[in-house]
């Protein structure tokens, strides 16, 4: 009996995987169940649970499958999932991978159309205040829309017939399928670059939501916002409402409406023409008639009617302007001589020779009161030490010598001797006199008490 094989937990893994991926009833299937546990990686792959009354089932759809979706999952949401079952080996678990879903009693257009309304709506760009408005005489108006539809049809010859002035340039672009949505966006962009229109009508006829849906798709929305040029939304009929109508600068409920907002009618213009050739007629005849009353004033006022005496009221007049000038003339010339003179008085006070002996003044006066200063100082000094030379000629020890006293040092005159105690018979002293100095020798000593008591 040959012994049991022994498998890894990855080898078993890999082969229920297999057992699973190779039977064809689970790899393309739909199921049909509640969305929990939602959650989107910054990888893009979506994890999440399908559940229902009786189970749980975890699911991931990959980044390549969900960037189609045109919505949004959500916790709680009913869907319809198509994928495939298999086994994650490092965890042995199996899931269900998704590759296609839509939701599950309400319809996935709908359902993203929503979704990216409140989007687009929350940022701003349906606001009022971020549209254009559309020039009222256009130079040139861009048509965006399919050559072969009959939107293209109904407005050239709406234009024709309002304004057949007004060039048209048209851009043929897809407006149904996949391809719609980036032609679309394309054709915008190149009448944006090419700058030869003054506004653009992006539209096309009507049809069901699904043929529609080029216009609700988000690069569309957006290429129409970043446009510099004002669009005008032409899609579907009256009841049709797309996001590009949302986002445009203004909203036409079909093709021909937009031709018909895009260009004031040929008879309009000519109507507004006479009204302002009447207005322009009217105003010149009462600029006329008031001329004219003005001049008839003029010519009745006594300037004309006696020049004379008005020429004489102005020579009058400009000899009483003559007179003030003078007067005023000459009171200047008065008060300019005045502030010079006082002008070069202060400038005489302050001229360098003027400063200069002034400074010598001082410097002599200075001097003078020193000099002075310096005498009584002297004097004051001399006094002094007149007093400090008596009074240390008093205290000088020649001075007392000279009464018959004397100093007696030791043998180097460095000590002066002041007790008979620091001396002993024998030792050799000096004695200062007023007069000169004695070498002596100690023959012997007695106190003061011995020479009182004898």
């Amino acid at each position: 009996m040959e012994p049991a094989k022994v498998l890894s937990i990855r080898e078993i893994n890999r082969y229920i995987k297999m057992k699973l991926e190779g039977d064809v009833h689970l790899q393309d299937i739909w199921i049909r169940g509640e969305i929990s546990n939602f959650t989107r990686h910054s990888s893009g792959h979506m994890y999440f649970t399908l559940k229902d009354e009786s189970g749980r089932l975890k699911s991931i759809m990959f980044a390549s499958h969900n960037q189609r979706l045109p919505f949004l999952p959500k916790d709680g949401m009913k869907v319809l999932a198509r994928g495939g079952v298999s086994v994650y080996e490092r965890d042995g678990q199996y899931q269900f991978y998704v590759t296609a879903m839509q939701p599950d009693g309400v319809g996935s257009l709908y359902l993203a159309f929503e979704q990216l309304k409140r989007k687009l709506e929350a940022e701003g760009l349906f606001a009022q205040a971020a549209k254009r408005s559309i020039p009222r005489y256009p130079k040139a108006i861009g048509v965006i829309t399919s050559p072969t539809g009959a939107a293209v049809r109904d407005i050239l010859i709406t234009l024709q017939r309002r304004q057949p002035s007004v060039p048209v340039l048209l851009y043929p672009a897809s407006v149904q399928g996949k391809a719609a949505a980036p032609s679309i966006v394309k054709a915008i962009e190149t009448l944006n670059r090419l700058a030869e229109v003054d506004v653009i009508i992006v539209g096309r006829g009507g049809g069901s939501l699904e043929e529609l849906w080029a216009f609700n798709e988000e690069i569309v929305a957006r290429a129409i916002r970043a446009s510099s040029i004002p669009v005008i939304s032409a899609v579907g009929h009256e009841t049709d409402f797309t996001i590009a109508d949302f986002v445009a600068d203004l909203r036409a409920a079909t093709p021909t409406a937009a031709a018909e907002l895009a260009v004031p009618h040929a008879m309009e213009l000519r109507q507004e023409l006479r009204s302002f050739e009447l207005r322009m007629a009217k105003s010149l005849r009462l600029a006329v008639a008031a001329k004219r009353e003005r001049w008839q004033r003029s010519a009745r006022s006594p300037f004309f009617t006696q020049p004379r005496r008005a020429l004489l009221a102005r020579a009058e007049q400009l000899d009483r302007l003559r007179d003030r000038l003078r007067y005023r003339a000459e009171g200047h010339l008065a008060r300019t001589r005045e502030r010079l003179a006082r002008l070069n008085g202060r400038l005489s006070a302050v001229s360098p020779a003027e400063q200069t002996a002034y400074a010598r003044k001082r410097a002599d006066s200075a001097a003078r009161a020193l000099e002075l200063a310096m005498r009584g100082l002297l004097r004051e000094r001399q006094k002094g030490f007149g007093a400090i030379l008596r009074q240390l000629d008093a205290l000088s020890p020649l001075k007392i010598m000279a009464r018959g006293y004397s100093l007696a040092y030791d043998e180097d005159e460095k000590r002066l001797i002041r007790s008979i105690s620091e001396v002993q018979p024998g030792d050799l002293i000096k004695v200062r006199l007023a007069d000169g100095k004695l070498d002596c020798q100690v023959w012997g000593l007695q106190g003061e008490e011995i020479a009182n008591g004898s």
